[in-house]
């Protein structure tokens, strides 16, 4: 039977219709990280200075947005009242969001203005940074910016998504540590993991103890050159820094503003040689050293059998405790050459008294006091994979790491080497994870061995991890590593753009990751990027072509 040609015509143009809607609904969005989800729609709102800025009570919110948006778009908004009928920016606390949780938020750009509403001021916040980057993005007109009608919801796949700066082996100092603050901001992860002690410096003033960075925080020279673990190449220069306490406190309230946890990293029983250089009688090999000019694993390690070295250790912790909010005390742990302690007469005979049959038992032991000490002050430790006695270097001898003791069950450990077995035992285990496998988020590490694409493949859920142990994968971080990057411009061109692949993995449902559509957004990114000075590495080198 033939339809009628009015009809055939009006069905014609519905069928059209809808189709026009669907395919404008599926435009992505150019937002890193990208959105749970998310629906455009037909029509536009035009950004102008007419539009009023209304947050809920907020102060420290409104000014940031106010404060930003003049900074990003030299966009001068006036506060309102919550109740303009039209042209309104409106960001609103909603107790009745409770499915999208701490960090989620809810967005929506309507003819009327733009509505943020999120169960906490932290959801508010990263909604926030999802509508900057619309607004950065958007269209130009005479009138203003165009902003695409839309509907999201929005919220992150992981609670821990990290960034990690290595100071320990050069001192950046605090606008550096800003900027990279800034950026994680903008990119909505939530941990600035804070390397701030290891063999080749200390670098936060400790007040009992001086010469941490009278002596700890200067090294006469550093290794340098094109071989890096294999040059014989000295700089010849003395490098030195450190963060004063008042420096601290206005670093972990600049990101606190920026709804950043700053966890900091005070490595023991390793990696403790600058320690041991300002304080000689924390070693365990009992001899007078200096502060390491060739990177690696250092000279020594705390003598954990001298009551001092606890005393010590924990007057360190309260200081630092005093100076950081953060529920986690991350205590490195990794890379303890145990010979130290096997050539120690003392350690021997602790060993013996505490029945403690292998080195690896004694860094559990001494490392579950650390977290009995800690958990008395209402925090929780961390630290590498090695803390649980794994065997994960050839340096090691296999007798050596073979534990009987048990790691504290409140400890979160963080993955970084091994069969990924170890990881999933841990997780079977009941212990919280933290997957910072290091082939694939260590960004020391060049391009040819990490691209941008390999980056933003890494999952921190480990291919067939049972279902039930998926919650103990808490999330991921990315790691900057210092010995090779003495300039500013080199930390930069390692971090950018692998920082956004990182904080797409932290945020996004696998389910929902398109590495296309995310080079699409990427792109306005870069130019973000080249307005504040970041020396970001080109796409053409962050995805090098495969070496032959």
């Amino acid at each position: 039977m033939s339809l009628p040609d009015s009809l055939r015509k009006g069905l014609f143009a519905l069928f059209f219709f809808l189709t026009g809607v669907v395919m404008y609904a599926q435009q992505p969005l150019s937002v890193i990280p990208r959105p749970s989800s998310y629906e455009v729609k037909k029509g536009a709102f035009i950004l102008t200075e007419k539009v009023k800025l209304s947050a809920d009570n907020l102060p420290r919110l409104q000014s940031y947005v106010l404060a930003t948006l003049t900074n990003d778009l030299d966009l001068t908004l006036a506060p309102g009242t919550g109740r303009e009928k039209q042209d309104l920016i409106g960001f609103a606390l909603d107790p009745k969001l409770t499915g999208l949780g701490k960090e989620g938020y809810q967005l929506d750009i309507t003819a009327r203005g733009i509505q943020l509403r999120a169960l906490t001021e932290t959801g508010l916040f990263y909604g926030f940074q999802t509508l900057r980057q619309l607004a950065l993005n958007a269209n130009s007109t005479a009138e203003g910016r165009s902003l695409p009608f839309v509907h999201i919801e929005d919220q992150p796949r992981f609670g821990w998504r990290a960034f990690m700066l290595d100071e320990s082996r050069y001192f950046k100092g605090m606008d550096q540590v800003k900027k990279l603050l800034d950026e994680m901001a903008r990119l909505k992860m939530n941990v600035f993991h804070w390397h701030l002690v290891d063999d080749q410096g200390w670098r936060i003033e400790i007040k009992k103890y001086p010469l941490l960075t009278e002596i700890g925080s200067k090294r006469v020279s550093t290794q340098i050159g094109p071989l890096q673990w294999k040059s014989p190449i000295q700089s010849g220069e003395v490098h030195e820094g450190f963060y004063t306490q008042d420096e601290i406190k206005a670093i972990v309230a600049y990101a606190a503003e920026r709804h950043i946890t700053i966890v900091p990293e005070i490595e023991m029983p390793g990696h403790s040689s600058a320690a041991i250089a300002a304080y000689s009688w924390l070693g365990a090999s009992g001899q007078e050293i200096q502060v390491p000019i060739w990177f690696g694993v250092g000279k020594d390690v705390y003598n954990v059998a001298n009551p001092r070295t606890y005393t010590f250790l924990t007057d360190v912790l309260d200081e630092v405790m005093t100076l950081f909010p953060s529920q986690v005390i991350h205590i490195g742990g990794d890379e303890v050459k145990y010979d130290f302690w096997k050539n120690s007469a003392e350690i021997q005979a602790y060993m013996q008294e505490n029945n403690l049959a292998s080195p690896a038992d004694l860094q559990i032991f001494f490392t579950n006091t650390i977290s009995q000490y800690l958990a008395s002050k209402g925090r929780r430790m961390m630290g590498w994979n090695e803390i649980m006695g794994h065997n994960l270097h050839e340096y090691q001898d296999e007798n050596d790491t073979k534990a009987g003791q048990s790691l504290a069950s409140s400890t979160v450990v963080h993955f970084w080497k091994g069969d990924i077995k170890l990881a999933e035992a841990a997780a079977t285990s009941g212990y919280d994870i933290v997957n910072s496998l290091h082939s694939s988020t260590y960004i020391d590490y060049n391009y040819q061995q990490i691209s941008l694409s390999k980056a933003y493949a890494f999952d921190p859920i480990p291919e067939g991890l049972d279902t039930r142990y998926h919650h103990k994968i808490i999330g991921s971080g990315c790691q900057m590593w210092g010995e090779w990057i003495p300039f500013d411009g080199q930390m930069d061109f390692q971090v950018f753009p692998r920082i956004a692949a990182y904080a797409e993995v932290g945020w996004t449902p696998a389910a929902q990751k398109d590495y296309d559509a995310f080079l699409n957004s990427l792109a306005p990114l870069l130019g973000v990027w080249n307005k504040a000075g970041i020396y970001y590495a080109p796409l053409e080198f962050a995805n090098p072509a495969p070496s032959k």
